[in-house]
This record gives structure tokens, C-alpha cells and sequence, in this order.
């Protein structure tokens, strides 16, 4: 039985949530701005409340107790229709200020955020964005409040979770314009024997190619691997490697490299998510709109 009711609040729910997806009083702190020991009062008040330990340590790690799993899944939903209620439904981006998180990669940063942020600046100067690079983390990022919106070539599969599919990619190979391979298309034998430089994102994702070459029975000729697209130019201009990039990343790259058709098809499409935490408010519903129309003119580039 419950010590004290009046302990139990939204604000503490939530707080107990961020910590159940962080693992970390730490890391909840940093993710609402407080001080630890604000976050470490609440988890106690909660103790008291629900008459359970909630987190126990195992070794290094601090882990939750089945009591805490039961609470945290059936107030979560709570916690979303309370933070959709109380979400803004009147918005002028002329004056609106507030911070928004989008949580995403290479591909997106140069493809969709730079009209973004134009119009924002244009239209809503007082809204900030904080981006955060996504890398395989991208849901737990969205689920631990850490970001509002997720863009990228992500499935998420389970309910709780909005999207919009924003546009559809497809693969090219780069490489210097000396390379001999830029005069001749690109055939299956020469892709494979080619010295490649891989984009290689980290966790298991794994590029749409590479999945569609390993289904056919072959594997790149691996010279070297990269963390992200960025600066792939400067890094096979002037030697026999090329790379296989998504096009609109290609083209970013200008007159300093050579585009030549995959032949490993490896179409995917880039999507948009975000929860219900933030699906009612007018401010986030107009910036994905934002988003959405500066996909939609990348699609049409």
C-alpha cells in the first residue's frame, strides 16, 4: 500500500520512465536539466509510494524490478495522453520559442535540415533545434525524450510510435574521375573486385547494398571502412577506391567525384517518427510539416 498518494505526480512518473529507458540517474538528470539528487529524491519518494525498491544494482549496472517494468508500462500511456492534453494547440512560429530535438544522420543533416532551418529562421526564429546524431540509437533516443523526432532509414515496427515516410533513395558508386572504372558500367564482377571504401555506421545496421549483395552471395572488397559519408571525396579522389553512397549524398559531393549506377539495387525509404508525447502539439506538427515539404523538394531534386 501506498505511503503517501500525494508523492505520486506526472512529473515523477516521468521521471521514473526516463530513468527505467536511461539505466542512469545520471543521464535522466542531464535529459531534464536537473541536479542528480533531484532525480534521486523523486526515485525515493516513489520507493515509498509503491513500497518497492524499483532499481537494484547488478555489478555495474543498475536494472529495474519487475514492479518497476509493471508501473512504467502502465503509466506511459497515461503520461501520453497528459502530455498530449497539455500540449500547446494555438501557434505562432513568429513568436514562438522553445527548443526541439531531432535526432538523425550524415545523410538527413545534408539532405532535409538545411531547408529547415531556412524556413525556420525565416519563419519561426525563436525555435531552436538541437540535432543529435542518431546512429543506431535513434529509437531509444526518441523513447528516453532525448530527441522529439527521428528521421532516418529506420523501421520501427512496434505501436506507441507515429511516421510518415518522407522519400524513397537508391544507391550510386563514387570515385575520381582518373579512376578507369568511371568510362564503363558498372557490372556485378567489377562492384565486387573493386577496391570499396565502406560506410560502416556502427551497432547492426547494416546499408540496404550490402544486405542486397550479401543475399546474392558476394562481399565487398573492403580497403577501408568509415563511420559516416562525410568527406568520402577527399578520401578517394586521387586513388583506385570507390564508395557506394546514397545519390542525393553524391551529389553533394559536386565535380570532385565520378557517379556510376550500383548494380546492386538497394532502394530504402527515409522515414519520419515521433511519439505521442509530442503529437498533439501545434509547434511539432508544424515543424514536421517543415520537414516533410523539404523532403518532398530533396525528392524532387
Amino acid at each position: 500500500m501506498a505511503s503517501d498518494i500525494r508523492a505520486l505526480d506526472f512529473a515523477s512518473l516521468r521521471t521514473l520512465r526516463l530513468v527505467h529507458a536511461h539505466g542512469s540517474f545520471s543521464q535522466t538528470a542531464d535529459t531534464l536539466g536537473v541536479a542528480q539528487s533531484t532525480v534521486s529524491y523523486t526515485v525515493a519518494r516513489l520507493r515509498e509510494v509503491f513500497s518497492d525498491p524499483l532499481f537494484v544494482r547488478q555489478g555495474s549496472a543498475m536494472v529495474s524490478t519487475k514492479r518497476c517494468d509493471e508501473i512504467v508500462e502502465q503509466s506511459s500511456a497515461l503520461l501520453d495522453k497528459f502530455e498530449a492534453m497539455v500540449a500547446p494547440r494555438e501557434f505562432d512560429p513568429a513568436v514562438a520559442a522553445l527548443r526541439i530535438g531531432i535526432s538523425c544522420n550524415y545523410y538527413e543533416r545534408v539532405t532535409i535540415i538545411p531547408e529547415v532551418v531556412r524556413v525556420l529562421r525565416h519563419e519561426a526564429p525563436g525555435i531552436a533545434l538541437k540535432i543529435i546524431s542518431s546512429t543506431v540509437q535513434g529509437k531509444s533516443q526518441l523513447t528516453r525524450s532525448e530527441s522529439d523526432i527521428l528521421i532516418g532509414p529506420i523501421q520501427i515496427n512496434e505501436p506507441g510510435y507515429f511516421k510518415r515516410t518522407l522519400l524513397r533513395e537508391d544507391y550510386v558508386c563514387i570515385m575520381d574521375p582518373a579512376n578507369p572504372l568511371a568510362k564503363s558500367v558498372m557490372d556485378v564482377e567489377t562492384f565486387v573486385n573493386a577496391p570499396q571504401v565502406v560506410v560502416n555506421y556502427g551497432g547492426n545496421f547494416q546499408s540496404r547494398f550490402l544486405s542486397v549483395m550479401e543475399r546474392a552471395g558476394y562481399a565487398p572488397n573492403t580497403a577501408m571502412e568509415v563511420p559516416s559519408p562525410a568527406n568520402l571525396q577527399d578520401i578517394i579522389c586521387g586513388t583506385d577506391m570507390i564508395a557506394t553512397v546514397p545519390t542525393r549524398v553524391a551529389r553533394t559531393f559536386g565535380d570532385a567525384i565520378v557517379t556510376v549506377a550500383c548494380p546492386f539495387r538497394g532502394r530504402f525509404p527515409i522515414d519520419m517518427f515521433w511519439t505521442a508525447r509530442t503529437h498533439a502539439s501545434a509547434p511539432h506538427a508544424w515543424l514536421r510539416t517543415i520537414i516533410g515539404t523539404a523532403a518532398a523538394n530533396a525528392a524532387k531534386a
